[in-house]
């Protein structure tokens, strides 16, 4: 069966975000994922995961302003400067964390730039941190998003992100397949993983609709997993999900697959 990672954005918000990670071990996990660990030093992060036992399998690199609506900055021009600076940050915080996997939101769009622009700019972004990551033996990570939660996101398919991973030709560029964004976006979920398995690095997991535990809507979870052993997948899986009440009582679903 998979390996579970507890994604600390999501999970566990009953409690501060530093208490998260003695929830995660005592639910059983052995790694943590979350979006952007830059609000907090770098020691007290690495002591957490030290006192927990935990591995850090995943961070995003900065993002922007979150709060103000942007999702990333990859893709907007004028902001390149902000961008590497932001690479260089997220060097640091994965050394300091044993983080070997940083992923990359592109951004939501701004539709006054020109398609072929914003492509151009895309391109630049990542080949400069998939190569300054790779001198760090990082991986970078780039996912797509569905279009419903965030209309305007510029990555939102997963042969989208193959042809731009296949355009910038770097050995360093890796997919983050979301299965709930993945499901919304175009179905077909255990043949798409199976034919991009060997550029998926890292595997999310929600149910939909609502985005909620697996078990909770319509994808057939035990189906993905037994498929994904089939195949021999070995990554990570980060539950990235709202619980439907309180985390605790949500995670029943994984309980099968922790055994």
């Amino acid at each position: 069966m998979p390996k579970f990672s507890a994604n600390l954005s999501m999970l566990f918000n009953e409690v501060d975000f530093m208490q998260r990670f003695r929830h995660a071990q005592q639910q059983g996990f052995s790694a943590v994922e979350y979006m952007f660990p830059y609000d907090y030093p770098a020691a007290a992060l690495r002591n957490a995961l030290a006192e927990h036992q935990l591995t850090q399998v995943l961070q995003n690199l900065p993002a922007g302003d979150w709060a103000a609506g942007e999702r990333g900055i990859a893709c907007l021009p004028g902001r390149e400067g902000e961008f590497r600076d932001g690479v260089g940050l997220a060097i640091d915080y994965a050394h300091e964390l044993g983080c070997g996997q940083i992923n990359c939101l592109i951004g939501n769009s701004d539709p006054s730039v020109s398609r072929h622009k914003t492509d151009e700019l895309v391109m630049e972004n990542l080949s400069y941190a998939a190569q300054a990551l790779a001198k760090e033996n990082i991986r970078l990570l780039i996912e797509p998003i569905n279009t419903y939660d965030m209309p305007n996101f510029y990555l939102h398919g997963s042969r989208q992100a193959i042809d731009l991973i296949e355009q910038i030709g770097s050995p360093n560029i890796y997919l983050q397949y979301d299965i709930y964004h993945m499901q919304r976006m175009e179905g077909e979920l255990t043949q798409t993983m199976e034919r991009l398995l060997a550029k998926i690095s890292h595997i999310q997991v929600a149910d939909n609709p609502g985005r909620h535990e697996p078990g909770s809507g319509e994808i057939n979870y035990d189906y993905i997993f037994s498929a994904l052993d089939r195949m021999g997948y070995r990554g990570w899986v980060g539950c990235e999900y709202k619980p439907m009440t309180t985390t605790e009582s949500g995670l029943s679903w994984i309980k099968k697959y922790q055994s």
